[in-house]
């Protein structure tokens, strides 16, 4: 009997919404996704799900979604054919960067990028072909300060250790929400289950955080630190290790494998000779008995693993917090030991080889044009984007391609750029939504929806709490009309590269070709010696991707090598496993996964040495009693600025509100839901005031990703397209930004733990404003220009 295509079906698809990449199981009517719930059998998440997750037939089939490319025509975004689109790219960018240079095309690369297919595998093709320096990415308004750190610790700044959540006995987590979040730098479906179960088992939690959030309120101990002083308060519990004599090398020295893999250890506890609990107690707002304390737990415990994320990295001395993470779990010897923190190995990485020393990791190799910031893992700051636009000369920015990207919302002062991409000569974004900054694009390519793309975690595997391989193919077929997101950036790939009309088929041939003429010239490899031809024929899949994804899994960890391990993966041995296939926990990788010149860990590298008299500076130089500093905060319901369009993740607690302290509200003659005006360095907005012991006094909270309020500035074109979200558009945190505060040694922008003043408004309803003053809100509607303060 056939089967009757539109009756309920099911299939399976990992969930692209956050790190946590849960499995899920969908309903399908027809092609349309109707329901979704946990995939029980996963080998992973075992039926976890968020609303995120469960609203993905809403994001799916978001009528916003753009599904037709645009093209600007008279100054207008129309609709237009695929063929037109590329032709316009072909036109523009080949001719800007044979007029002014390859530095005057430069790439951005969004948060959503890590969560495709298409998004981990073309940038770098995209980049090649354009050899240009100007990239921009999210990064460097998040995790940047750990790559950096990790970097000169260990030589890869991709080799970023994570907490082996399922096994350790002691958590000290700073900066992170994951009950809100579900994880970020550590990829764990269920994290607050996971967190559960660990004080089931007699474990210990300890959060540091300024706010009480619903991951504080689950720990054993809540540390409500001052915003921007974890660096602080991290040198002091290293402080405490060494002056006690508390650290593994004291306790056992014999024993301790991690310390000859280590060098630099008396110099850490020089450097850190000022930074007593004492010292730092006024700054960071946590006596120091607590911190003794901290210390002495953190060294008894027979397992331990320090954790900081976005709260920790997005701040003044992100870098040095991030190191001190590390120092922290080096000291008590729960580096790359089970239950500690342990550098995960993915299906897709680099096979392992020999120890040995590498070349190491080196920042600022070359520098901003206007500014003189040094690149950072071959990034420059995404707050240094819209000088690098506007300022004349030489190596102007004039044309951007914007991959998955809305930086006028997630950089600061969006305003600002927002002007700025106005004055580009060309623009290509390639986004399913005409958002903040994709309405400056020349032609927007928009990808499918999630339910119509294959899925697999290249950038979220490396950091997962268990090594497992997962891979879904779309669960419906590609709607009439659309291309899929890896022939759309395949196409971009030509376009800008001379080769315009070839067949998107041609990267990936190229791509790999390139993998395998490396592959067989390394010693260490499986197909050493072997010719490429034969093992480029032998791959399978339906599409380059997956040819590409065969390849990775059989030259990896875990691979069969092209007949080296019968047993080993291929693309077809997991397309066997609907629900993945587990490799088991975390294993020990030191010395293998060290490439530093050394070989060895060099615990005091020279970039964080000569940063720690800031540091230093930061014992005294904090504002006096009455200063307001201000953290962001994220919702369970939304991801950055791409998920307020979906009807179903609205409303409940995800909304866009000033949390302040009752103290405070009262000092400063605010009452619950007035309109406060909250302004510092690049502006002021304006938002209702929500009173609430759970943030510490002296500090204010507004979320990230809001602001959904502009009309559009370029031409006379309509703005956005985000009817849901412009009905509640909140205000943009990072207008409060002019771009200046930076962590030096990552360029991250410090979005966290600056000086705000706050006053009741003017207005009755909240309105966002901009400009270079720090006074209060004009008063100006939704929308309406605003005059700047002189």
């Amino acid at each position: 009997m056939s089967h009757d295509p539109s009756s309920p079906r099911t299939a399976l698809r990992i969930c692209p919404l956050c790190e946590a990449t849960c499995g899920l199981s969908l309903t399908l009517e027809g092609t349309r996704v109707t329901g979704a719930r946990g995939d029980r059998e996963d080998v992973f998440s075992r039926g976890f799900i968020c609303p995120k997750g469960a609203s993905i037939g809403g994001l799916d089939a978001d009528p916003d979604r753009l599904r037709t490319p645009l093209a600007r025509r008279d100054g207008v975004l129309t609709e237009a054919t695929w063929s037109e689109a590329f032709d316009a790219i072909a036109r523009a960018l080949p001719a800007l960067t044979e007029e002014h240079g390859q530095q005057a095309v430069g790439v951005v690369l969004g948060n959503p990028n890590v969560h495709t297919v298409a998004g981990a595998l073309y940038p770098s093709a995209l980049l090649s072909a354009l050899r240009t320096r100007a990239l921009f990415t999210a990064s460097t308004l998040d995790q940047m300060p750990k790559h950096v750190s990790s970097g000169l610790l260990f030589g890869d700044p991709n080799a970023i250790p994570v907490p082996d959540l399922d096994r350790t006995g002691h958590l000290l987590l700073l900066g992170a929400n994951p009950l809100e979040s579900n994880g970020s730098l550590c990829t764990a479906p269920d994290f607050p289950g996971r967190l559960k179960a660990l004080r089931r088992r007699g474990g210990t939690l300890t959060v540091v955080d300024p706010r009480r959030t619903r991951t504080a309120r689950l720990a054993d101990r809540h540390v409500a630190v001052r915003p921007g002083t974890d660096a602080l308060l991290l040198a002091a519990l290293a402080h405490v290790l060494f002056d006690e004599k508390l650290t593994d090398a004291d306790a056992d020295a014999d024993a301790d494998a991690l310390a000859r893999h280590v060098e630099g250890l008396d110099e850490v506890a020089d450097a850190l000779a000022e930074f007593t609990p004492e010292a730092v107690a006024a700054a960071c707002g946590v006596d120091p008995a607590t911190i003794r304390t901290m210390a002495r737990e953190l060294a008894a415990a027979p397992t331990a693993a320090v954790y900081g994320r976005i709260g920790s990295c997005t701040v003044e001395h992100g870098t040095l917090a991030s190191w001190l993470v590390d120092v922290l779990n080096i000291l008590t010897g729960n580096l790359d030991r089970p239950g500690g923190a342990l550098f995960p190995l993915s299906a897709t990485a680099r096979a392992p080889r020999p120890a040995a020393p590498g070349k190491g990791f080196a920042l600022g190799r070359w520098t901003s044009r206007v500014s003189g910031h040094p690149e950072a893992k071959g990034e420059l700051p995404v707050a240094a984007l819209a000088e690098e636009i506007e300022t004349p000369g030489e190596g102007r920015i004039r044309a951007l391609i914007v991959l998955a990207a809305n930086p006028v919302l997630s950089a600061p002062d969006g305003d600002r750029l927002d002007r700025a991409l106005a004055g580009l000569d060309f623009m290509v974004s390639v986004d399913p939504y005409l958002n903040e900054t994709s309405l400056h694009a020349h032609v927007v390519l928009p990808p499918p929806p999630p339910s119509q793309s294959a899925h697999f975690d290249f950038a979220f595997n490396a950091l997962a709490v268990r090594n497992q391989v997962r891979y879904t193919r779309p669960a419906v077929p590609l709607e009439d009309g659309l291309l899929d997101e890896s022939e759309i950036l395949a196409r971009l790939v030509l376009a800008v590269s001379g080769m315009h009309g070839a067949d998107p088929s041609a990267v990936d041939a190229m791509v790999i070709d390139r993998m395998l003429t490396r592959a067989v010239a390394d010693p260490h490899s499986p197909v050493h010696g072997r010719s490429p031809a034969p093992l480029a024929a032998a791959l399978t899949g339906r599409t380059g991707p997956e040819r590409r994804l065969d390849l990775m899994l059989r030259l990896g960890p875990y691979g069969e090598g092209f007949g080296a391990d019968p047993d080993g993966l291929t693309l077809e041995r997991l397309l066997d496993h609907l629900h993945g296939i587990d490799l088991g926990p975390l294993r020990p990788r030191i010395p293998e996964v060290l490439t530093t010149r050394s070989g060895r860990i060099k615990i005091l590298p020279e970039p964080i040495a000569a940063d720690l008299p800031r540091l230093r500076h930061a014992l005294t130089g904090r504002g006096g009693p009455d200063t307001l500093v201000l953290v962001g905060r994220r919702h369970l319901r939304s991801n950055n600025s791409w998920m307020h369009n979906i009807a179903e993740l609205s409303g409940g607690s995800n909304v866009c509100t000033l949390q302040m302290h009752p103290t405070d509200a009262a000092r400063l003659g605010l009452v619950d839901g007035a309109p406060a005006t909250i302004a510092s360095d690049g502006g002021a907005v304006t938002a209702p005031v929500e009173i609430t012991d759970g943030v510490r006094p002296g500090v204010v909270s507004l979320p990230h990703g809001w602001g959904h309020h502009r009309p559009g500035t370029r031409h006379p074109a309509p703005g956005t397209r985000l009817s849901v979200a412009a009905a509640r558009p909140g205000v943009n945190v990072n207008q409060l930004l002019d771009g200046t505060r930076l962590d030096p040694l990552s360029g991250t922008a410090v979005l966290n733990g600056f000086p705000v003043t706050v006053t009741p408004a003017t207005t009755p309803e909240p309105v966002a404003t901009a400009g270079p003053s720090t006074g209060p809100s004009t008063g100006a509607p939704v929308g309406a220009p605003v005059v700047p303060k002189p």
